[in-house]
């Protein structure tokens, strides 16, 4: 009678678990222990994509196990195991040992090349994954952790560096020459050339020849390297990323923006670093990048203290030929030296502060910067202080991502870019940037200006005499505690509209009158201690009140260009406006030629001090940036819709937001606000004022102001917060500023790229993403296609309000009759629970 096999039951369970783990390995994709490869049998991976197995290189005959691409007719190898040893027929075989080692035998059964896997297990799998990785996995069921990875080829590779590979680095460690050349097209044993990374400074990739160094990419700053040109930064090098993995280690990864075509990086037989994409359509190798290209991307090409421009060489400033026979003759390998030895090096008896105090820098721009930096996470004015201070400092530069760069050694490697590049400050002698010969000149010119000065003093002295007399008579005339009720101190008006009427019926805010010598008192006589900064119109003081109250005291300087029309337009205004986003106008003092306003403190000062400042900078958070945004919009809203007055503010920027010590946002300085009335929604002036940058182009260009003039000023206010940097700080031979390099990046896909690194990690990318597309509609050209502040409010608030697309910005002023305002002039985006509102444009 037939009986039928039955499986013991620890089989089922053994098959269960195999099945739980198919993910990582599978029958054609495995190398199993107890089973013999032979030269023909090939391993390929899951997907299809690689292939494990024997081959020989062109040329030769001579075999090797290695790892190459299945789909792509010229055979290219990315791995290969026994490099140092090949088989000589073909007869070689590979397979898992008793100790869980991958290992190669020629055919006499002589060992060739082992994984030399550090634990030892008897049940071991090697796996070939879809991005060319071969792995051994432990499979020992009394491991710590099964499927445990022993052993990966991307640890110890050859030639080539894959998507997906993790380099290893120790900071501030030694140099790690992680990839080798093979010797020659036919010979894949290692090479002269090595390429890897050296984590000294910032880590940087570098290619040597033997000890020597070939080639450098330049340090990392957090998102590139800045030793490559821009055009092949940006384009090929932007996939590179480094984390930190704590313990002083950091891991070196890539990753490709089009995962569906094979991109690599090799090292090549002849010392470059070869970038190259698969292009299906022609069947062959695209090369995207290669380096070194000869002539100035040589490593230090010039010599030492030497710039290389287009292959010509010259000495830095201050810097002559070492050896002038040499360097004319064309042979620069020994570089260049000082004209003149600093003098903190030449007399060891003097003092290093002192004799270094005259020492100066001279700038170069758009280069490479030196090899060999030592970096310090300070500002660019304490590097520079510092440098100066340390007699071995030979140049400081200041990059951001990285922060304050020193050289103490000899300047080497450096390059010349057309485009791109950093800015490097090389410290020279006093008589190498002519400060001695300038400071005759400067003693006779300045002796001359002081008595210039003199006797324009004297002058000034009895003109004001006579002019306070004069003030005094008529200012003693002026009710004073009906400062901004009386018809004397009425503002600016641009059309048809209430105020008068406001006026008469007594709803004007009465302000405190404070006498000129209680102000003196308050700020200490307006001493330097108390200075808060320097306004548009004047300096701001601090001050404090008998009564123990903190104040801060505007005061009007005579040569400022506010006069009285700007000054009474200031306190009318503020006295009739009520806002926790505006600024509180407590008094004013009237007392002869002086002008002074009295407003709440702000122990937080302005916007910019926080924003611009590479320290203070951390404090402000994604979310303590978008609450200042809403406050600001809210602001403004309350000016342009729900305050008395229709206020068009005309001079926003950072430095007119003030924050209290809650980072509450508080809009100030109304010098040059013009007030609109009834239906009045444009007005036009001959006088433009404000600060260029954040002026609308209708306004700068005809005059032409509106609420929509607020709003493109708080466009760029709005970018400026995202990027954490001025908008004038955009401006390059590429970009006219902030909204030329944010439109870039929104065309390119990437503009999450505009966010302030220092508060990336706690971003909500939505959010942001949200506000730079605001940013994009504010700044438009026309200010028809700008939105108005409610609808500004409402899209802040509100994430179901559809938001349109923008328009490329032409930077030019357009004003056409038959252009449409999209925005509906004075109607507001409304929305519901159930209703989203959505306006689209064709672009």
């Amino acid at each position: 009678m037939a009986t039928g096999f039955r499986f013991p039951p620890f089989w089922f369970l053994f098959l269960f678990i195999l099945s739980c783990f198919s993910s990582f390995c599978l029958g054609g994709d495995r190398v199993t222990r107890g089973e013999i490869y032979k030269d023909g049998d090939n391993i390929t991976s899951k997907g299809g994509d690689f292939v494990l197995g024997f081959f020989s290189p062109a040329n030769t005959s001579k075999r090797y196990l290695g790892i190459w691409y299945v789909d792509v007719p010229v055979k290219t190898y990315i791995w290969v195991a026994n490099r140092n040893n090949p088989v000589h027929d073909k007869n070689g075989t590979f397979s898992i040992n008793e100790n869980g080692n991958l290992v190669v035998k020629d055919g006499h059964g002589d060992l060739l090349w082992s994984s030399n896997v550090s634990v030892k297990t008897t049940n071991s799998t090697a796996c070939l994954r879809d991005e060319g990785n071969l792995v051994i996995l432990n499979n020992d069921r009394n491991a710590t952790r099964l499927n445990s990875e022993l052993w990966e080829s991307f640890s110890d590779p050859t030639d080539t560096f894959l998507p997906g590979m993790e380099v290893l680095i120790e900071r501030q460690g030694q140099e790690q020459k992680v990839f080798r050349s093979w010797t020659n097209e036919s010979d894949p044993s290692p090479g002269r050339y090595s390429m890897g990374v050296d984590p000294r400074g910032t880590p940087q990739i570098v290619i040597w020849d033997g000890p020597n160094r070939r080639w450098r990419s330049g340090h990392f700053d957090g998102a590139e390297f800045i030793g490559v040109p821009d055009v092949i930064r940006t384009t090929f090098f932007s996939g590179f990323r480094i984390q930190n993995e704590g313990d002083n280690k950091l891991l070196l990864t890539y990753s490709a923006s089009n995962t569906s075509s094979f991109v690599r990086f090799q090292i090549t037989v002849t010392g470059n670093e070869l970038q190259q994409r698969w292009n299906e359509d022609q069947g062959e190798w695209n090369t995207l990048q290669s380096r070194p290209v000869g002539g100035c991307d040589l490593y230090n090409f010039c010599g030492n203290f030497a710039e290389c421009d287009k292959d010509v060489c010259q000495c830095l400033k201050g810097f002559v030929p070492r050896v002038q026979e040499q360097w004319h003759a064309g042979n620069r390998t020994e570089g260049c030296v000082r004209k003149t030895e600093l003098e903190c090096r030449r007399n060891s008896s003097v003092s290093r502060n002192d004799s270094s105090k005259d020492d100066g820098f001279s700038t170069i721009r758009r280069v490479k910067l030196p090899d060999h930096a030592n970096v310090s996470e300070i500002t660019i004015d304490e590097c520079k202080i510092r440098c100066l201070n340390d007699c071995s400092c030979n140049a400081y530069a200041y990059v951001r991502g990285i922060n304050c760069m020193m050289w103490r050694n000899d300047l080497v490697d450096i390059e010349h870019f057309q485009e791109g590049g950093n800015t490097l400050y090389v410290r020279l002698h006093p008589s190498d940037i002519g400060k001695k010969k300038k400071t005759i000149i400067i003693v006779v010119i300045s002796i001359l200006a002081a008595l210039a000065l003199v006797v324009m003093v004297a002058i000034w002295l009895v003109c004001k005499y006579r002019a306070r007399k004069r003030e005094s008579k008529r200012t003693s005339e002026i009710p004073k505690n009906h400062l901004v009720r009386s018809g004397e101190f009425s503002t600016e008006y641009s059309g048809p509209g209430d105020i008068s009427a406001e006026g008469h019926q007594g709803n004007g805010s009465e302000l405190a009158f404070f006498s000129f010598s209680m102000v003196a008192t308050a700020t200490d006589d307006f001493s330097l201690a108390n200075k808060l900064g320097q306004g548009g119109f004047g300096p701001v003081y601090k001050g404090k009140l008998p009564c123990g109250q903190e104040v801060a005291v505007k005061r009007l300087s005579q040569k400022s260009g506010q006069g009285d029309e700007e000054f009474k337009n200031e306190i009318t205004l503020i006295a009739k406006l009520q806002h926790r986003n505006l600024v509180r106008l407590l008094g004013c003092c009237v007392e002869g030629e002086e002008k002074m306003l009295i407003y709440e403190y702000m122990p937080n000062k302005s916007l910019d001090t926080f924003l611009f400042d590479t320290v203070r900078k951390s404090q402000l958070d994604w979310r303590k940036r978008f609450n200042i945004i809403e406050g600001i919009a809210r602001g403004l809203l309350y000016l342009h819709r729900d305050s008395r007055l229709r206020i068009i503010h005309r001079d926003l920027k950072a430095s007119n937001i003030l924050l209290d010590e809650e980072m509450t946002p508080k809009i100030s300085d109304f010098g040059m606000a013009r007030i609109f009335g009834g239906n009045q929604n444009e007005a036009n002036t001959n006088r433009v004022v404000g600060t260029y940058g954040y002026m609308a182009p209708e306004y700068a260009m005809e005059g032409l102001f509106s609420g929509k003039s607020d709003v493109y000023s708080f466009g760029i206010i709005l970018l400026e917060i995202i990027c954490g940097r001025r908008n004038t700080s955009f401006r390059t031979d590429e970009h006219s500023g902030i909204i030329g390099y944010a439109w870039e990046k929104w065309e390119e896909g990437r503009p999450m790229d505009l966010v302030d690194r220092s508060i990336w990690d706690g971003c909500q990318h939505n959010e942001a993403l949200r506000c730079i597309h605001l940013a994009l509609l504010c700044v438009q050209d026309l200010a028809a296609h700008r939105p108005n502040m409610s609808s500004v409010v409402l899209m802040l608030e509100t994430d179901n309000v559809r938001l349109p697309l923008p328009r490329q910005p032409t930077y030019t002023s357009m004003r056409r009759s038959v252009d449409e305002d999209i925005w509906h002039g004075n109607q507001d985006v409304t929305s519901s629970n159930n209703v989203t509102v959505s306006v689209l444009i064709g672009r």
